[in-house]
């Protein structure tokens, strides 16, 4: 039976026989037994010939002018089952031309051969002479690390960040992909932190409130942590706040029964408001909305104001009376009459209504029960415009006075007296009064006393629009240009120059004020830089002069003398829809007033020549499964 040897041991008898072989050149037979043994090496214990013999008379110039070139050579035999550098590697027997040297070998692509579960040797495809010393290596491991790493490990240990970065660069544009990958495979879960979960949790619900409804969902489904941060109702109270859908008493706007019988979970009401909010934004852009209501009340007379608050909406006609209408059910709630004269002006608050008339009085009311309340006299012509602070009401008439007014009591507390016209605007934030007159000016009033701080010059028309937030005013007039004011110092901040006729309704809320105008645009500005950020025009815009409009953080609607309420994005300044359009228009139907709420608008429509019937218009926006 024939001794097995040991990778080494046959590497020894390998290269004992290669000596010899080489004393004599010309002519060699390879023993089986050696050929055996580095058959092992190369392929494990597969078999190989029993007998092969190499011709090398052919290269026995070459093999005389290198002699080491052969011992480099180790055996033929295995030289051609490896491939071997040869003229032809398909005859035998195999003629030798040239191996690979050592140095040469360390700079090819290498391949492992296994000799051992802990020793590895690298060597080229092409090169199978003697191993050495540098192609022989012990596999590294954690336990048995190459020696020279805690000498390199120490080094990097005592660099700084930069010398740390820059020989990590050196580092890895020396590495295979190979290399890299394996690295990146251990830098990639280390980068995978759950940080959300180490932080505390006020922090957490503040990063968290910065995502879009949609990734907040997505966040939801990571783990049962993040799906229970994500129901805590602080962070929906944060994002109900940037929306808006707060009452003033800071709760939520609505309970729905609904979800309380459908939903298995715990009701989160600020997940709710805001989950509410987005639904009723959608009905809004996407025409979902229920069968509208049509109130009639006024005939065929004109109606010249509009008040919503709640579930009640109160509209002032020319036929000298207000009507008080529930919302919800679309009747006649209450029919106001006392007055003589038509109803141009009208204030609410509450259950509370404060109307001015052609008749140069004054009345509160109480909408729920129709009584009048108080009359107050005092103007000697018609009371244009009211503005209502807490239980003080100031009104303004064409006999070109001010007066201040306590609605508890009925006492007339203050006249303010200078402009030399009609005074047709006012405005009141419980400290300062401003007015807008036909004399082409705009004061400032104390309402404590009165003082008229000052007087404001330099529009060129009559004074027909009035925006007040406490610290800036906005003026619209009949000369084309809108202008802002300084309350404090009665300076003009900037002059809004744009649109071509009468600016007849502006709204103001921070720095942003949309304008309506005769012209039937609507302009959006931004009154800090002066700046028009969108002209609400176009294909789709209206075609006469507009009435009334009302802005929120999503959209403008603004209606018109040509019969439509229009829709728009605040964000683009971009055409959404038509919410109302009425089959006179353009042919005497008119949409006089509209008033909004987060999930209704109720419009004021007639007609000038008897094509449409004076009548309330209710589109109800909402979705019954978050009515009560």
């Amino acid at each position: 039976m024939k001794e097995k040897l040991d990778p080494a041991q046959s590497l020894n008898c390998a290269s004992d026989e290669l000596n010899e072989q080489q004393e004599n050149p010309t002519h060699f037979r390879c023993d089986t037994r050696v050929s055996d043994d580095l058959s092992r090496i190369g392929d494990g214990d597969s078999p190989s010939a029993s007998h092969v013999h190499v011709n090398a008379s052919n290269s026995q110039s070459e093999v005389a002018k290198d002699p080491a070139s052969l011992n480099h050579a180790s055996v033929a035999p295995f030289q051609r089952k490896r491939g071997c550098q040869s003229e032809d590697d398909s005859t035998t027997p195999l003629k030798v031309q040239r191996c690979l040297s050592p140095q040469e070998i360390l700079s090819k692509p290498v391949d492992v051969l296994s000799l051992s579960p802990s020793t590895h040797v690298l060597r080229s495809p092409n090169y199978r002479g003697p191993l050495t010393p540098q192609m022989c290596r012990r596999i590294p491991t954690r336990d048995n690390p190459p020696p020279s790493t805690s000498t390199w490990l120490e080094i990097f240990r005592e660099w700084n960040h930069a010398e740390r970065v820059m020989g990590l660069d050196m580092l890895l544009n020396m590495c295979e992909p190979l290399q890299i990958r394996h690295l990146w495979a251990m830098v990639e879960p280390k980068l995978k932190k759950d940080f959300i979960s180490d932080l505390p949790k006020e922090l957490a619900l503040r990063v968290l409130s910065y995502l879009s409804p949609d990734d907040l969902a997505r966040c939801s489904q990571s783990c049962r942590y993040w799906d229970q941060l994500i129901e805590d109702p602080l962070l929906w109270k944060m994002k109900c706040s940037e929306v808006s859908t707060i009452d003033p008493k800071g709760t939520p706007l609505r309970r729905s029964k609904w979800l309380e019988a459908h939903n298995g979970r715990p009701i989160n009401d600020w997940k709710q408001a805001y989950v509410r909010y987005h639904e009723l934004r959608s009905r809004w852009k996407n025409g979902k909305n229920n069968p509208p209501k049509v109130l009639k009340g006024h005939d065929d007379h004109v109606i010249t104001c509009l008040q919503f608050s709640g579930d009640l909406i109160v509209s002032g006609s020319d036929d000298n009376t207000l009507r008080v209408w529930s919302a919800k059910s679309g009747k006649c709630v209450q029919v106001l009459l006392g007055h003589t004269g038509g109803v141009w002006a009208s204030e609410m608050r509450e259950n509370i209504v404060i109307s001015g008339s052609t008749d140069r009085t004054i009345r509160v009311w109480n909408a729920l029960t129709g009584e009048c309340m108080h009359t107050l006299y005092g103007h000697t012509s018609t009371v244009r415009c009211l503005a209502l602070n807490g239980r003080t009401v100031v009104s303004g008439s064409r006999d070109a006075s001010l007066r201040v007014w306590d609605i508890d009591t009925g006492e007339c507390l203050r006249v303010l007296t200078g402009h030399v016209a009609a005074v047709r605007c006012v405005c009141f934030d419980g400290k300062f009064i401003v007015s807008g007159a036909y004399d082409y000016t705009v004061r400032v009033w104390r309402a404590e006393t009165d003082e008229c701080v000052h007087i404001m010059h330099g529009h060129t028309n009559r004074v027909y629009s009035l925006q007040f937030d406490g610290k800036i005013i906005v003026s619209g007039s009949l000369d084309t240009s809108i202008r802002v004011w300084d309350v404090e110092t009665g300076r003009c901040l900037q002059s809004l120059v744009g649109h071509q006729s009468l600016t007849s309704g502006m709204q103001l809320s921070d720095s942003i004020l949309v304008s309506g105008n005769a012209d039937s645009t609507v302009r959006v500005w931004d009154i800090k830089t002066g700046a028009c950020l969108h002209t609400l025009s176009g294909t789709n815009k209206h075609q006469s002069a507009v009435t009334s409009l009302q802005f929120s953080r999503d959209f403008i609607i603004t209606s018109s003398d040509d019969g439509t309420v229009k829709l728009w994005s605040m964000k683009t300044g971009e055409f959404i829809r038509n919410l109302v359009t009425l089959e006179s228009g353009m042919s005497g139907g008119v949409v006089w007033r509209v008033r909004v709420d987060s999930t209704r608008l109720v419009c004021a429509v007639g007609s000038r020549n008897g094509t449409e019937d004076t009548k309330l218009l209710i589109i109800d926006f909402d979705d019954p499964k978050w009515n009560y």
